[in-house]
């Protein structure tokens, strides 16, 4: 069953056609914070990421995701960029889940539930 699924979902994970491709013509060129595996061909013309878990997008950090595009030409192993004291680390997108940022004034908001910080429009 295992290997049903391994051929046939992309979402669990690498798929046995990836794994196979990975290794004839997969050179790794690193690895970020979160155990996601980084490779390109050896002309350098085709880049992937294996994802270390669930397969999202949002979980490539900005860095990896430059190099990923073809705006970096050097990964953040070889040349990191630079980073400004402000900044943030990256957060995967959290959107739909439990812990997803919820905005002042929502109805997802049980505090705003109780206490109605408005008044609706009523006609005359």
């Amino acid at each position: 069953m295992k290997f049903l699924l391994r051929l046939l979902t992309w979402w669990n994970g690498q798929t046995l056609g990836t794994q196979i491709f990975t290794a004839r013509k997969g050179v790794k060129v690193g690895e970020d914070e979160q155990g996601n595996v980084y490779y390109q061909t050896a002309d350098g013309k085709r880049r992937w990421v294996i994802y270390n878990g669930e397969v999202e997008a949002s979980r490539i950090s900005p860095d990896w995701h430059g190099w990923m595009h073809f705006t970096y030409p050097e990964p953040p192993t070889k040349q990191p960029l630079p980073h400004k004291s402000w900044e943030l680390p990256h957060k995967d997108n959290r959107t739909g889940l439990a812990d997803a940022y919820v905005p002042a004034g929502s109805i997802r908001r049980a505090s705003l539930i109780e206490r109605r910080d408005y008044e609706a429009w009523q006609p005359e």
